[in-house]
């Protein structure tokens, strides 16, 4: 295989297509095409609550994406829920903090996505900021603004330079979990990116969306690294990481 396999987290949600109306296991396309474009084989993880099964799932992979989505439950992270929070994900939180232990333990690499990096930084130890402003462009539609890298971490080798995002999110990481360090900021001095040094494969986490964007360096990050673990050579020298659009 010339592409390194890598797995997306899902969730299951009612949906309606056709002539059909029921529940459904769903990830916006965007997912899979920023995979695709950074050269990697997308692959969908549907949810599953049997014994093993995020160990049996992370050992077929070279690489893993938690993507965004649902507020993590504050319980998690021993924090009473803001009015601001929303509804639990229970069932999807307990199956992407079995899917994140599995790649840390088995040294997969890792990029979590909005909530994927704020349920990395609780799968850690960490907590969560429940309510900020000014991270979205309102209801159903996303903003975007500068995120600047830390020097010398693994987001800054891949984004050396401080970048516009499109972002979407009201909770943001509050004591970072145990490792992680923060390597990028917004101007507000929110953890825009934080990431697990010394590890022995990449584990990113980023706040904003990238998939909703046309950089795709992060996402190149993690096939690069995904193809080291795989023992595939790499498709592009580091420093031509492709940026492009993503159509």
């Amino acid at each position: 295989m010339s592409r390194p396999v890598i797995g997306i987290s899902t969730y299951q949600d009612q949906a309606r297509w056709g002539v059909w109306e029921m529940p459904a296991v769903l990830l916006p396309a965007a997912y899979p095409r920023l995979v695709r474009a950074a050269g990697g084989l997308a692959v969908l993880l549907p949810p599953d609550d049997a014994r093993d099964a995020a160990r049996d799932t992370v050992a077929a992979l070279d690489g893993l994406v938690i993507a965004g989505g649902a507020d993590v439950e504050p319980a998690r992270y021993g924090a009473v829920a803001d009015p601001r929070t929303g509804p639990p994900a229970r069932e999807r939180d307990a199956w992407e903090l079995e899917l994140i232990r599995a790649a840390i333990e088995r040294e997969v690499p890792l990029l979590g996505i909005c909530r994927g990096m704020q349920l990395l930084n609780v799968a850690l130890g960490g907590t969560l900021i429940q309510h900020l402003e000014d991270h979205t462009g309102g209801t159903g539609v996303f903003g975007s603004h500068p995120v600047t890298p830390v020097p010398g971490t693994a987001y800054a080798d891949a984004v050396p330079e401080t970048a516009v995002v499109p972002a979407y999110h009201h909770q943001a990481v509050d004591r970072l979990g145990s490792g992680l360090v923060a390597s990028a900021h917004a101007p507000d001095g929110t953890v825009e990116a934080l990431e697990l040094p010394g590890h022995g494969s990449l584990v990113l986490g980023v706040q904003w969306h990238p998939e909703m964007g046309e950089d795709t360096r992060v996402m190149a990050a993690l096939v690069r690294a995904a193809r080291g673990r795989a023992g595939l050579p790499d498709a592009l020298p580091a420093a031509e990481a492709p940026v492009r659009a993503l159509t």
